[in-house]
């Protein structure tokens, strides 16, 4: 049975529900905590002024993630900077280890929102495809590339003992 979310529900249902996670996905698509909390409120705001009616819990969290998204792509490109996260790779030594979602977070923006959705989320590669407006063979190759990318910056800064 379909359960059909809607209004002042659909806001209520989504503010208790996935707070955590709009803010969590415009922290990893922003520079910092600041603007990732401005996100969120942005995101929140188009949902109570949307009046969209959702299937059920998960399509609204997949709008949600969609909105959040495609807000921070906005905050990025009117920033006019080349990358909304520092590149945290610059190790001098094999001393300093990376940290493997602040190595997500250097990822190009496909391959960061497809691990983060793939891994933190736990979507599959047709959820994220729909999500992210991609084919599901597309958001498997950012997959594969995002992990490959990541296998490269993580065995960089560790020891092989």
């Amino acid at each position: 049975m379909t359960v059909f979310i809607k209004g002042k529900d659909a806001f209520s249902f989504a503010f208790k529900q996935f707070t955590d996670t709009v803010y969590r996905v415009a922290l990893h698509n922003t520079a910092n905590s600041s603007d990732a909390e401005d996100v969120t409120q942005e995101v929140f705001i188009k949902l109570l002024e949307s009046g969209k009616t959702f299937r059920d819990g998960e399509h609204l969290k997949a709008w949600l993630i969609r909105v959040t998204v495609n807000l921070c792509r906005d905050r990025f490109r009117k920033s006019n900077r080349e990358t909304p996260v520092e590149n945290v790779f610059s190790f001098k030594s094999k001393e300093e280890k990376p940290d493997v979602l602040e190595a997500v977070k250097s990822l190009p923006e496909n391959y960061r929102n497809t691990i983060y959705l793939h891994y933190y989320e736990g979507y599959t590669a047709k959820e994220i495809g729909k999500i992210l407006g991609a084919k599901e063979n597309t958001v498997l190759s950012w997959l594969s590339r995002g992990r490959e990318a990541l296998r490269k910056e993580l065995d960089g800064g560790f020891d092989d003992e």
